[in-house]
């Protein structure tokens, strides 16, 4: 594998991980040092209680892409588990419909909205220039990954369906 393969590994398997650990780093160096200031210095940075939550919306929709990824999501497993090889995979498909579907409608509606923001040039309260569609743009964008991620499951599934292999369930948290 050459080092652009290897450059396309490490991001399929660290991108999300990577946005997910520094905005949480942010958020939590924002929050600690805000918290001394407000408490030991007796002020603090009006913005201090707003970025940390658009921070986490793009710890919440980025670490949604990774856990469908990782198939960490909400199903029935105990259930499926139970099924035949041909009901499971049927599952699986739905499963990917389903997120595909629902996926377009929050880029539709996600998009919509950034441009607004984007148009009206809201700015996050107490700064001066931060653009609150910068933080919004977490949804569309981890939407998107999000569907990647799941084409790559339901290619994984076709494949593994057409030669007899195991279908995979979920990743456990070991892999990482």
């Amino acid at each position: 594998m050459g080092i652009l393969g290897k450059l396309f590994r490490w991001i399929d398997d660290n991108a999300e991980k990577s946005v997910i650990v520094v905005a949480y780093a942010v958020m939590t160096t924002i929050i600690f040092v805000e918290v001394i200031r407000r408490y030991v210095f007796k002020e603090q940075a009006a913005w201090s209680t707003t970025i940390p939550v658009y921070l986490f919306l793009w710890i919440a929709w980025i670490g949604c892409a990774y856990n469908v990824r990782r198939r960490a999501h909400l199903r029935f497993e105990e259930f499926r588990s139970n099924m035949g090889r041909g009901m499971q995979f049927s599952m699986l498909m739905l499963d990917a419909v389903l997120w595909l579907v629902m996926a377009s409608i929050v880029l539709y509606y996600s998009i919509e909205y950034v441009q607004l923001l984007e148009m009206n040039w809201a700015i996050v309260p107490g700064t001066d220039s931060v653009m609150q569609w910068w933080f919004y743009m977490a949804t569309p964008i981890g939407w998107s990954i999000l569907i990647l991620r799941v084409i790559q499951n339901a290619v994984e599934d076709i494949g593994d369906y057409r030669h007899g292999r195991p279908l995979k369930h979920s990743t456990p948290l070991t892999s990482d």
